[in-house]
């Protein structure tokens, strides 16, 4: 690609400045009080995509938050790439933390710091910088579409039905994805699995009001107790998941296919220390790199109930509450298991108390071929660029609409990530490095000059 280190070089403050402006808004789309963000955050990015080249570009309605879509045909003859990101991002609590303001950017020790810095305002916002350079520079080899949506923190649960609605408006030949990580800023990877995701919500219910603990305390179960009592009967002592019929659909690794996995580069004790934790834990018999990719996991993302103010209350809480979420491997699926936990939590309930169980969202495993183009595509981009081939690997997190995008679009999805497991995204701190930044405007169009090359 003919002069494009120099335009990054020319344009690197602009594409700051640009990339604060879409940080500035606060776009959490998990809550309703940021619900005029979204429209804020769709309308910046139709400017965005109008300024960088596209034909035409539009902000449109769904049953929930807006999606932005955009494009520039060029030849309909040629090979077509959609781009997908999100622009909504997860809830910055705890706000104490944060170093500086979540939607304040600011730049320390070569890194953006802010709330969707890196997951997905960054990443999506290269592929806008990218584009513009090959319009720009009339080296635009194949026609573009973008889909930038404003749910994918909360489960995308409007994007599928929009998608087969716009199914002719979003054909293309590959969806093209930035919004995982790789193994380090001189280690490439190519995300070639994602885990699928159920999580709900359960309300434990006890007395008909909260309870002094001297009175009642030993006559009455206590919700919260109970609760902690059946979260942790979920796992045991090897922690393996109890619910029945869990693993029944489980895509087990074979020895050849968990050596190769285990090549990737990975250093345990540098592992605990970015952590500040003295051991690892996790399903036994399974290393750190397989129990994060292409093992099934059960976690508790949140838990409360009874009093949390200063000081002390000695109370007996009449409601306790977790959020809870299990991440899924290929072919478990998702509202299978949804209905799995709710039947095994609901049943270890004592009758001593109420339990509720409400599936909140969720998503299927995704696994990309590594023999299709747009992968080879993307393997000789990472070459270009970084000077080495990329590692293939199983990504822990869960971006449920990919897997939708399959059966709803009929399209394959190459995930070319630039983020870091320092990223810190979705907890206080979130950061993405200039280095990656940059790095990724660069590589991104040697993918489309390539796919170009290589055909559909």
């Amino acid at each position: 690609m003919k002069g494009l280190n120099e335009y990054i070089e020319q344009n690197k403050q602009r594409f700051l400045d640009e990339l604060f402006e879409l940080i500035r808004i606060p776009s959490i789309s998990s809550t309703a009080a940021n619900k005029p963000d979204m429209y804020r955050a769709a309308e910046w990015w139709k400017k965005q995509l109008l300024d960088a080249g596209a034909d035409k570009a539009e902000v449109y309605e769904t049953e929930g938050h807006p999606i932005t879509y955009g494009e520039k045909i060029i030849d309909p003859k040629l090979p077509t790439v959609l781009v997908y990101g999100h622009m909504d991002v997860m809830p910055v609590d705890p706000i104490e933390l944060w170093k500086s303001p979540p939607f304040e950017p600011e730049i320390r020790d070569g890194k953006i710091y802010a709330r969707g810095a890196d997951d997905d305002k960054g990443q999506s916002f290269m592929h806008a910088k990218a584009f513009e350079f090959m319009v720009k520079t009339n080296q635009l080899p194949c026609n573009v579409k973008f889909m930038i949506e404003g749910e994918e923190e909360i489960g995308s649960p409007a994007l599928t039905n929009w998608c087969i609605e716009k199914k002719e408006m979003l054909k293309s030949d590959i969806i093209l994805v930035s919004d995982t990580g790789m193994i380090a800023q001189d280690i490439p990877s190519i995300t070639v699995g994602l885990r699928g995701l159920s999580y709900w919500q359960v309300k434990v219910t006890g007395p008909n009001r909260d309870l002094h603990s001297g009175l009642f305390g030993g006559g009455v179960a206590n919700p919260i107790n109970v609760l902690a009592k059946m979260i942790a009967d979920v796992l045991d002592e090897n922690n393996h998941i109890t619910i029945p019929g869990f693993y029944d659909d489980v895509l087990e690794s074979s020895a050849e296919e968990r050596a190769l996995l285990n090549e990737a580069p990975f250093n345990l004790d540098e592992y605990k220390k970015a952590l500040d934790i003295a051991e690892v834990h996790g399903e036994k018999g399974y290393t750190t790199i397989e129990r994060t990719g292409i093992r099934p996991t059960f976690d508790v993302c949140g838990i409360w109930g009874g009093y949390m103010g200063e000081g002390a209350k000695t109370v007996i809480a009449s409601e306790a509450f977790a959020k809870i979420s299990t991440r899924l491997v290929p072919h478990q699926n998702n509202l299978k298991i949804a209905k799995l936990f709710k039947a095994y939590f609901e049943k270890i309930g004592p009758k001593s108390v109420t339990v509720d169980v409400e599936y909140l969202h969720g998503g299927q495993p995704y696994v990309c071929p590594i023999t299709i183009n747009a992968y080879k595509a993307a393997e000789k981009a990472y070459e270009t660029t970084f000077g080495k081939r990329p590692v293939p690997v199983r990504s822990g997190g869960s971006i449920p609409i990919i897997a939708h995008f399959d059966e709803a679009l009929g399209t394959k999805s190459v995930l070319m990530g630039f983020g870091l497991e320092s990223d810190a995204i979705h907890s206080p701190n979130e950061n993405f490095p200039l280095f990656n930044f940059y790095k990724g405007i660069e590589t991104i169009p040697h993918f489309f000059k390539y796919f170009a090359e290589m055909g559909k």
